[in-house]
């Protein structure tokens, strides 16, 4: 497995990782992706791909160094995501593990995602990675 970071630009964001990330995140269109990255990317977004040998992307992270008052200094996970076809095959914590090196090598102390509740075996998978669960994440649509 080849763990990529894709720069603004790279044709792969849209051939390789906006097809994954539609998996968990089916409301992108490649016009909006695209605008949210270019939106994002200033802000520290970032997206890495999990290519397997033959090329194909099997997982995509998205994800930023953040800093606040909770955490110090964090590398939060926006978007963890692998192939309905190669889950349970360790892509995931491939991609979980370069993040938390990442993370180590940028001076963080904390590495942080939220959830989806109904997301049972996404949570199955990050309570196996030794993660806890920490707080309950609030939100609210606006008009």
């Amino acid at each position: 497995m080849k763990m990529i970071d894709l720069e603004p630009g790279d044709p792969r964001l849209g051939t390789d990782v906006l097809p994954v990330l539609l998996e968990l995140r089916p409301h992108l269109t490649e016009e909006l992706f695209h605008e949210i990255h270019a939106e994002g990317h200033p802000q520290g977004l970032r997206f890495t791909a999990a290519f397997t040998d033959d090329g194909r992307c099997a997982g995509v992270a998205g994800w930023r160094i953040v800093v606040n008052t909770a955490t110090r200094r964090m590398l939060y996970v926006d978007d963890l995501v692998t192939t309905e076809d190669t889950r349970s095959e360790g892509v995931g914590r491939q991609l979980l593990a370069y993040l938390e090196d990442r993370a180590r090598s940028a001076g963080c102390q904390w590495i942080e995602l939220d959830s989806g509740t109904q997301r049972t075996r996404a949570h199955r998978f990050y309570l196996r990675e030794r993660m806890d669960i920490t707080a309950f994440h609030f939100g609210k649509e606006l008009d």
